[in-house]
């Protein structure tokens, strides 16, 4: 199904001189590549009914187009063969119309011209990928500073002449004769109506209602745009929010919470909402601007004046700062995440728990396989243990002051750099507990609830033994040794002398290997044998059809300890919990009875961080520390 897209895309064209007169003709847009979006010249060439009665304004708006920047209107769109675009004829009309003539004049008169002014389109269209395939509506056509694709005018034509004029620029071309439009004043509203309801992107029956208040009458461009308002209020307050979605169609009406989200986290650096990416939002300058618009607070007292207050709106700064501040986080962790600081998701099983008590992480104990039970004789009890393992929630976090000093001097670009810096803390913390399990009490790790340290060298048939340490430096041959050791580990069957070690073989080899930045280059040459340069590859052939994956343990500093793990989904070992994502979480205080607005002028972003770690079963890890 192909979503309806929007863009703005700056009209290209030369600039032949032309004498004084009441339009122009301009070069609407062209085939190529704009904004990232290829428009073939057989779209562009189809939608030429597309851009009749199309209006022009002064700049681009994102609320939509008002009736006092009225500039023009478009008519008579041709196929300019020769510069592969829509060629339009544009008719000075409204409260800007003069503006967009004498701009017109200047633009076309000016020795070297050093401010480039054109016209940029706003267009909904299909595609498919990056490539357009149908035009389906063009929402206007308006003059701005510094289009992006060198949008400008083409002539200046006088209302008289203007068929000789366009006649004369297609003759050779073979396009039809223009007609010249009447200058009746009638003509001119019936235009202004038309464009101003385009523009107005109000739902069709709406729309329907103002054309027949104004077909046919002469009106003020203002009772117009109060009408045109009027409606717009209606509309928001019984649609606004609601999604509208039908065959090879997406699009919707927000309302102006939405709006002012997106502009906030347009404002941060922050990824829209989903379904948010083409709304139009006005570009705020900065923090310290959202802050006087929604708080009024221009005294900095760290309160709301509902006085000064620019934007009426339900949403609240904090808010609006904390929720694009989490996007940001979240962002940045996949970012993160793509430049290997998720190591540990690769070896550790992450579970979600719903309160904070202390958590118990149950190994059961296997049967092994399932004796057989003759015709007529009784089921025998199965031998069924289990190994519990124990550990607490921490809470990490802090608070970064967001002082009303840093607000004054707009440091939104700092503002910017705290939600990055966040995820960049909560990330590593995680990277930190995980890499400590094997790490902690001089290398052999945690003791477990068996009584023994997690890395020993004990053998499994003792109390509290292991057998998952070793002390012999990486090779190839040592590898395959500890891939060894951890295939033959027994599985457990339950915790009592007898049975301690009668388990059947685990039977899976270890998946990742382990190793500090020194041992990266080694590791990486035993798993991956085309990495290898020495004469005489011996490696190949011993890990072929063998599975593996070298994980650089950012935390490692031993530059010879290395370790062994299996993957998680198969036989899990190293648990993190999270009870409010795995994610830090942003919180954002700041009213006028805040104590930190009071005492110290300042809102304060806080970040919190509830994890657990643990290891439920050694049997999946070995560890091998290397004597220096």
């Amino acid at each position: 199904m192909n979503r309806e897209h929007r863009v703005r895309l700056a009209a290209a064209a030369a600039i032949p001189d032309g004498e004084a007169g009441q339009g122009f003709d301009i070069l609407a847009i062209t085939a190529g590549t704009g904004n990232g979006w290829q428009f073939p010249a057989g779209v562009l060439e189809e939608s030429l009914p597309c851009w009749e009665g199309v209006g022009c304004f002064v700049d681009h708006h994102p609320w939509g187009g008002s009736v006092r920047d009225l500039a023009g209107v478009c008519r008579q769109p041709l196929w300019d063969a020769q510069a592969q675009g829509v060629r339009l004829s544009l008719r000075a009309m409204g409260p800007s119309g003069p503006l967009l003539a004498a701009v017109g004049r200047e633009m076309l008169t000016a020795a070297g011209r050093p401010l480039r002014v054109g016209f940029s389109a706003d267009v909904l269209f299909q595609a498919q990928g990056k490539r357009v395939e149908k035009i389906v509506k063009v929402l206007s056509v308006d003059l701005v500073v510094d289009p992006a694709r060198g949008g400008r005018f083409v002539r200046e034509w006088n209302q008289n002449h203007r068929g000789e004029t366009m006649n004369e620029a297609f003759e050779s071309e073979g396009n039809p004769t223009l007609q010249a439009e009447t200058g009746a004043e009638g003509e001119l509203c019936a235009a202004l109506l038309e464009a101003s309801l385009q523009a107005s992107r109000l739902p069709p029956a709406a729309a329907e209602q103002v054309r027949r208040q104004f077909a046919g009458q002469v009106f003020a461009p203002d009772a117009l745009q109060k009408s045109l308002d009027e409606a717009r209020q209606l509309v928001s307050a019984l649609t606004g929010g609601l999604s509208v979605q039908g065959p090879g169609r997406v699009s919707g009406v927000f309302s102006s919470e939405d709006q002012l989200q997106a502009a906030v986290d347009d404002l941060l650096g922050a990824p829209r909402e989903a379904g948010m990416q083409g709304l139009r939002a006005a570009r705020l300058s900065g923090i310290r601007e959202l802050y006087l618009l929604l708080t009024g607070d221009e005294d900095l007292h760290g309160g709301y004046d509902p006085q000064r207050v620019r934007l009426a709106t339900t949403a609240d700064f904090s808010g609006l700062v904390k929720n694009a501040l989490n996007k940001v986080i979240a962002n940045r962790w996949e970012e993160l995440g793509r430049a290997g600081y998720d190591w540990w998701q690769k070896v550790a099983w992450v579970e979600h728990f719903n309160s904070l008590q202390a958590v118990t992480g149950t190994l059961m104990g296997t049967v092994g396989s399932l004796p057989q039970v003759e015709e007529g004789d009784p089921y025998t009890e199965l031998q069924v243990g289990d190994s519990a393992e124990t550990t607490q929630f921490m809470k990490f976090g802090g608070y970064i002051p967001l002082t009303l000093e840093l607000i004054d001097r707009d440091e939104t670009r700092k503002l910017r750099a705290y939600p990055r810096e966040l995820a960049a803390a909560g990330l590593r913390k995680i990277s930190e507990l995980v890499a400590a399990v094997f790490t902690a009490n001089s290398g052999v790790g945690p003791t477990m609830s068996d009584s023994g340290a997690l890395f020993n060298a004990t053998a499994v048939a003792t109390a509290g033994g292991h057998a998952n340490l070793s002390t012999t430096a990486l090779s190839a041959a040592a590898w395959d040794q500890v891939c060894r050791s951890v295939y033959e580990q027994p599985m457990l069957v339950k915790n009592s002398d007898t049975l301690r070690a009668a388990g059947p073989q685990m039977g899976v080899n270890p998946r990742y290997l382990l190793v500090p930045r020194a041992l990266q280059l080694t590791a990486k040459k035993i798993l991956y044998p085309t990495l290898e340069n020495a004469a005489n590859i011996t490696s190949e052939n011993q890990q072929q059809g063998q599975p593996g994956d070298v994980i650089t343990v950012p935390e490692w500093t031993d530059a010879t300890n290395w370790a062994a793990a299996c993957d998680p989904r198969v036989v899990p070992a190293i648990f993190v919990g999270e009870r409010f994502g795995l994610m830090p979480e942003v919180f954002l205080a700041g009213s006028e009875t805040s104590p930190a607005v009071f005492t110290h002028d300042e809102h304060r972003l806080k970040v919190r961080h509830f994890l657990a770690v643990w290891v439920n079963d050694y049997r999946p890890l070995h560890k091998c520390n290397v004597a220096g």
